[in-house]
């Protein structure tokens, strides 16, 4: 797939790092630093503009620091996008998480078999430092259980809300 990417910013037009990457870092075109309070939002400027095709979609997902550790993505969230606003808009009023992020199908995760047969479905996972997702050392005893009790009242709430 041919990507245009039109660079207007002050920082060299992104591409992979590494073999295999799967992403591109991206870096802010900013003037001076941006500190962001618990769910407080806004846009950060890349410089970058880019032409996809129809159907295809760009993600923007943090790799490392405070808010990456402290919010969920939400697998399915770009596709199911009502029953993702409802459930961004919980996390709002109830302030659990710092951000709840949506992003389109994966292939790889558990929920895909239910979603391939058309079965509305979510998959959350935290943010952060958890290297062993899908691998041979992803078994209970390592997983860290980030924020469990906030996104178990945030599921919660979102199943009450839909009944």
């Amino acid at each position: 797939m041919n990507v245009q990417i039109i660079n207007k910013s002050k920082h060299a037009t992104p591409n992979y790092e590494t073999e295999g990457a799967a992403g591109m870092d991206l870096r802010a075109n900013i003037q001076e630093s941006i500190t962001l309070k618990p769910l407080e939002r806004t846009i950060v400027k890349t410089g970058l503009f880019i032409a996809l095709p129809i159907g295809f979609e760009a993600q923007v997902r943090p790799r490392s620091g405070l808010a990456a550790k402290k919010g969920i993505t939400v697998v399915n969230g770009t596709i199911f996008n009502e029953a993702f606003d409802r459930l961004k808009a919980i996390n709002e009023r109830e302030g659990l998480l710092n951000q709840v992020k949506a992003r389109g199908a994966a292939a790889n995760s558990d929920h895909y078999p239910f979603y391939e047969k058309g079965e509305p479905s979510f998959f959350i996972y935290t943010e952060g430092d958890y290297k062993h997702y899908h691998d041979i050392n992803d078994v209970p005893e390592n997983i860290p259980l980030t924020n469990y009790d906030q996104v178990f009242e945030l599921i919660t709430s979102f199943v009450k809300e839909g009944l």
